[in-house]
Formats: C-alpha cells, structure tokens, sequence
C-alpha cells in the first residue's frame, strides 16, 4: 500500500538515528500493545521551493487533502494538517513552515545563504521531503545564533527534510487509557518530557491532549566540531469524540506551539537513556 510505503520511509530514518523512539515503540509493543501513530510532522521553510505545499505533495498525491490551519506568532510559524480523503484511520501530516521574511537580517540572510547555495533541480526532486539535510554542514557558532532567535529555524536548518516526530494514537493502545498512564510509563523507563506547560497539552473539553518526550540529545557533525544537539522526540495524542459522537481530527494551535518546544536545546542529563 502505497501510503504505508510513504510512512514507512519517514518512519525507518526517524527509528534509527534516534534510538530512543524504536526503544519507546518496543516498550509498548514488548507490553503486548499495537502502536499506530496518529500523525507526522514536518518542517519546512516557507520559500517557494520548498513551502507547504511541495512537502505536502507527497501526501496530495496519495489521497490527502489540506484540512486545518495554524498560525503561531510568537514562533513566527504557519502550519496546516492533511488527513486522507477516504481512510480516517490512515495517519494524518502535520506540515508547518518558518515564516523567514519576518526575522532579522542576519536569520534570513544566513537561511538564504544556505537556499541559494544549491542549484533549483534540487528543489524540483520528488524525493526532497526524505532527503534530510540537503545544506550540508554547518557552524556549530551558526547553529548557536539562530536558535538564539528561532530554536525551529536552527533545528530545520541541521535536520532537513525528515520527520521531526511521530505521534502515537493512545486511543488504539489497550491497556492505557490517559495520557497521565502513559507519561507515567514512559518516564519509569527514563525518558524525559516536554514539560513547557505542564506534561498534558489541551483537555477533555477541547476533544485532545497531547503529551511529548524530550528530543533525544545526539552527537551531530559540525563544520567546526562533534556537539551534542536535539534531534527528534515522540509524541502521544489522545483524542475525544465531539456531541455528535465523532472523534475530533484536528489540532489546536496552542498545543502544537509547546509540543514545538520538545526539539528546543538543553543540555544532557545523566539520568537520560
């Protein structure tokens, strides 16, 4: 099935260069539960070569349509998710972008640096949505000053094209039911979470919660040195059924803003796994 091919090809790079994700999908499959993931997400720059809408043609090609938008001011991102048009239990895509025209000059100058370094044939490949990093090496020094202004810019700009995370969809889990039981869970084994605003984003009321790791800390190859940075987290959404009896298939803004935080940079801790 061609969107189980899609998925998977985000999916085996995401599982592999950060451990932590395969270690937490095998606790809960090694608990006798069937993990299937609610989403992914991706980022992407808003410049025409690479906007929204050529990541999402992966998706559009395959029976996705846009649905919800989403702007986050503060972090200077706009988002829109894509659901399939006729299979609701396929996982949805959440496609966000930075919006570059409104940071400094130094941001968006060094960001079109990097743009207009590479030839346009580049942008034009079907498969620049699994390419990763296609700017090659940065600056440690550079990666430092952009996240000074934009932790997404910096993390984009030395990660590329890839899935930042996957989200498991706890209502397809068996034996856990909240997200406190799974944080619970997922802590005892070690792993830290995303606690930006308290561990648990959104409420009954508003038909989701959300709840997220950390990104594992990974030793990454600069132009001037081996540092230990963010990479990509995994996320666990638990959604409700509206007064019709529906289940609610979008997101809220406020939420993504802090799930945002989970690639933010902090420095490694002895208890981490």
């Amino acid at each position: 099935m061609e969107i189980e091919r899609i998925f998977n090809r985000f999916w085996v790079p995401y599982s592999t260069q950060n451990p932590s994700a395969k270690r937490i999908y095998d606790l809960f499959t090694n608990q006798g539960e069937k993990v299937v993931h609610d989403h992914i997400a991706l980022r992407t720059f808003n410049d025409p070569r690479m906007n929204i809408d050529v990541i999402a043609k992966v998706f559009t090609d395959n029976g996705y349509e846009a649905k919800g938008e989403y702007k986050f001011e503060a972090k200077k991102v706009f988002g829109r998710h894509f659901e399939h048009k006729t299979d609701p239990d396929a996982p949805k895509a959440f496609i966000s972008e930075l919006l570059i025209d409104q940071f400094s000059d130094y941001l968006q100058s060094t960001i079109y640096d990097y743009i207009n370094a590479l030839n346009k044939d580049v942008y034009l490949d079907p498969e620049l949505v699994y390419k990763g990093s296609i700017w090659g090496k940065i600056p440690f020094k550079t990666y430092n000053k952009l996240r000074e202004e934009s932790e997404y810019a910096a993390w984009l700009l030395v990660y590329g094209f890839r899935a930042n995370h996957f989200a498991i969809k706890v209502n397809k889990l068996k034996d856990f039911n909240t997200l406190q039981a799974v944080n619970a869970f997922v802590k005892s084994n070690g792993y830290l979470m995303n606690t930006a605003a308290g561990e648990i984003y959104g409420t009954p009321e508003e038909l989701l919660e959300q709840s997220a790791t950390k990104a594992e800390i990974m030793p990454f190859d600069f132009t001037d040195g081996v540092y230990e940075i963010p990479s990509c987290f995994y996320e666990f959404t638990l959604r409700y059924n509206d007064e019709n009896g529906k289940q609610y298939s979008g997101f809220i803004a406020a939420n993504a803003d802090k799930i945002f935080e989970s690639t933010n940079y902090y420095k490694k801790q002895a208890d981490m796994m």
